[in-house]
């Protein structure tokens, strides 16, 4: 079976209801009016491609076969979802434009003695879901119809195909916008795009239509008017929630499409159990997991596969992509890549913890921190100011503020651990490769170039000097000049003073 995301597939129960024979999924549009060097369905919207959200839709459905029709860019599009599904089937469409064309050749890509249910969706319109499509077909099984069309009902349809209906209701043709009178153009029900056809009809009224209309395109709407002449059954399927048939053609529909779709996104979150304290400035991709009882604060993003446990309190302004945060942790001000917190860890503010960094339970990652292919054990804590790249921190050792690990010679990268207990002092430069041994200390200021044992004192600094006069002889005249001689009338000349501490080291 195909690796796709589990997300949005339906339960047992969906799948072996009436299902499909094939889905044929149309994605061979250049969607010029994106403005981009990227083909319309591989723009993003909640954590995956438009083309990603079809093809999640079509698979929950439980057809055999999902192919996907292909030309703008289509080795871009190919790869992009065998990626996601190796088992998807291709089509290429030649030169002849329309979307009957496009479903043809989709057709050519599926077994010949294909029998039942086709149905056929698009590769840019991303809220339509499983559940709809099998609705869809379970209502066109059963009514015993040869074409079931999803339509909507909208107050300004300009642009849409309108669905042209008898005195009896029952539907008689699709017609494009501009190939419509001025009454089909005031008819407010539109026709979505998605449909279902029986294999054997679809294959036989495709071969009847022609590219005679205003566009000079192989209309799929005709295959309607088609099976109308031959006495064929046409029903359509009205559908309330109307965002399910919204397609994406340009940048302000991709915006707005992805509003919709994090708002229910939040929406069920919150219905399972996590305060999200303002939706609006909170987006969460489609793929995020959110334990209960999480509390989610303004200014928050919940990336790719994120995965956040039950308690936590993440935000406010937390940016987390494809990180693991374990229960009853704490996140603020942050940004992490690809990263894991423990469980009542504490991350923040202003953090950035790049790709392989493991915080342990307990554990603290503090303001301006940066870390990378970090472990940092259980209760150990980098509080301050600090940048951890390639290093074990032990549990419960503590890296003073301002500790810069040098991993990097120029040529390679290097790797230092601290032990367990042990104590780095602030303002030290670890020189990787290194090793501080469990329960050892790390004085301040240390440069540190070499091995620490159990239990030893590491001082890797220069003695420091006290020069008498300095101040009077190099910068005479000035303020910080006059403030010494003030001081020094008040304590005795420098050198009855003690002006070093070179025995303190020592000691």
């Amino acid at each position: 079976m195909a690796n796709v995301s589990t997300a949005y597939t339906l339960g047992a129960s969906c799948v072996n209801a009436t299902r499909p024979a094939a889905v044929v999924i149309l994605a061979a549009g250049e969607g010029t009016r994106m403005k981009s060097d990227l083909p319309k369905v591989l723009h993003p919207i909640g954590g995956h491609a438009l083309v990603s959200h079809a093809i999640r839709a079509a698979r929950s459905t439980g057809a055999p076969f999902v192919a996907v029709v292909v030309r703008h860019q289509r080795d871009r599009v190919v790869e992009h979802c065998r990626s996601l599904d190796p088992d998807l089937l291709f089509a290429d469409q030649d030169d002849i434009m329309g979307t009957g064309r496009a479903v043809e050749c989709g057709l050519a890509a599926l077994p010949e003695d294909l029998e039942g249910p086709v149905l056929v969706t698009s590769g840019d319109v991303p809220l339509l879901t499983g559940e709809t499509l099998v609705e869809v077909t379970r209502r066109h099984v059963e009514s015993g119809s040869d074409i079931t069309l999803v339509t909507a009902r909208v107050p300004k349809p300009f642009g849409y195909g309108r669905v042209v209906r008898d005195n009896n209701g029952s539907v008689t043709a699709i017609v494009e916008e501009k190939d419509a009178t001025d009454e089909e153009r005031a008819i407010t029900e539109i026709n979505s795009g998605i449909y279902v056809f029986d294999a054997a009809l679809l294959r036989s009224a495709l071969g009847k239509v022609t590219t005679d209309n205003a566009q000079g395109e192989k209309y799929l709407t005709d295959v309607v008017k088609v099976a109308k002449a031959e006495g064929r059954s046409v029903q359509a399927h009205v559908l309330d929630d109307l965002w399910q048939t919204e397609g994406v053609n340009d940048r302000v529909q991709l915006a707005t499409l992805g509003r919709v779709l994090n708002q229910r996104t939040c929406e069920r979150h919150m219905r399972a159990g996590v305060t999200i304290v303002d939706p609006a400035t909170t987006w969460i991709d489609v793929d995020v997991t959110i334990g209960r009882d999480t509390t989610i604060l303004p200014g928050t993003q919940l990336l790719g596969a994120t995965s956040v446990g039950a308690g936590c309190e993440i935000g406010p302004e937390v940016t987390l992509r494809d990180t693991v945060v374990k229960d009853r942790a704490s996140v603020t001000r942050a940004v992490a890549n690809l990263a894991v917190i423990g469980e009542e860890a504490t991350v923040g503010p202003y953090s950035y913890l790049r790709p392989n960094t493991v915080l342990g339970a307990r554990g603290k990652i503090g303001g301006f921190v940066e870390t990378k292919n970090a472990d940092i054990g259980e209760g150990a804590k980098v509080p301050h100011l600090t940048y951890c790249g390639d290093a074990t921190i032990g549990e419960g050792a503590n890296i003073g503020a301002g500790t810069i690990f040098a991993n990097y010679d120029g040529v390679k990268k290097h790797h230092s651990t601290i032990g367990k207990h042990s104590f780095v002092g602030s303002d030290s430069v670890i020189v990787s490769p290194v090793t501080v041994a469990d329960g050892a200390y790390v004085a301040a200021g240390s440069a540190l170039t070499q091995d620490v044992l159990p239990g030893q004192m590491a001082i890797a600094r220069g003695v420091q000097r006290n020069i008498d006069g300095w101040v009077e002889k190099a910068r005479p005249g000035t303020k910080t000049a006059e403030a010494a001689r003030a001081a020094a009338s008040q304590t005795g000349p420098p050198h009855t003073r003690s002006s070093n501490r070179e025995g303190d080291d020592a000691q």
